[in-house]
């Protein structure tokens, strides 16, 4: 059991290391340009962790049974749409997450 003390230790030092791992990158690139491969993942991962987000989403539809895989489909289409609207990742995936989670509250 952690006591009160450890805990009230703990928690500013665990702050002071993930402000540190935070500010890190733009302290380190803040007066030079980032090598090749830090470029190559800033454009590419965000995209590439989304598809397998997708994929995950539908792994366990059952295509052969109707309507398996509505909802998930349908919050897809809303989650693109909003993002084809708006431009913003973060009402893109919280709307269709709220959806989806309509959706399955009202269907079961």
């Amino acid at each position: 059991m952690t006591t009160l003390t450890q805990a009230l230790t703990a928690v500013p030092l665990m702050a002071l290391v993930i402000l540190a791992t935070r500010a890190f990158p733009f302290l380190l690139f803040s007066r030079r340009e980032p090598p090749p491969l830090i470029l190559f993942i800033e454009r590419f991962i965000p995209p590439m962790v989304m598809g397998v987000l997708v994929l995950y989403c539908l792994k366990d539809i059952q295509w052969t049974q109707w309507p398996s895989g509505l909802r998930e489909l349908s919050a897809i289409a809303l989650v693109t749409a909003l993002h084809l609207w708006k431009k913003n990742a973060m009402l893109s995936i919280f709307g269709g997450t709220a959806f989806f989670m309509i959706l399955r509250a009202l269907t079961g």
